[in-house]
């Protein structure tokens, strides 16, 4: 029998990696999101509010390329490098997420995302970096 995971910080992980965020029960029904985007910055106010904009950014199973976990007073900060496939065409993401938990719901979320790379992008960021 597999384990559920067991803290919101794992099961908000979870449901990144498999797609499945309008099933996941890790945000507090007035958690508070503030995401950095490309050029854009916004807010977004309680869980269903927070599921319909991670829905999005997480459609499709996705793998963790890198993924670093610092647990801090009163919640974590994640930094992953992750990568799927999306309409055939590969594509990764970096993001940096600042989360506040209580009661064991996450009830803050301070996202940083770098963009969506497709692989195009992704080839001559690596072209750049040798």
């Amino acid at each position: 029998m597999t384990e559920s995971p067991s803290t919101a910080v794992d099961r908000f992980l979870a449901a990144v990696s498999s797609a499945s965020i309008r099933d996941c029960d890790a945000w507090s029904d007035d958690a508070i999101l503030d995401a950095t985007v490309p050029n854009w910055r916004f807010h977004r106010r309680g869980a269903a509010e927070i599921k319909d904009t991670f829905a999005g950014w997480f459609a499709d199973p996705a793998q963790f390329e890198e993924l670093e976990r610092f647990p801090v007073e009163g919640g974590e900060i994640v930094r992953y490098l992750l990568s799927w496939t999306e309409k055939g065409v590969p594509h990764t993401a970096h993001h940096l997420h600042q989360l506040r938990v209580k009661n064991d719901r996450i009830v803050a979320d301070v996202a940083m995302c770098g963009g969506r790379w497709p692989a195009s992008l992704m080839a001559e960021m690596e072209a750049a970096d040798a």
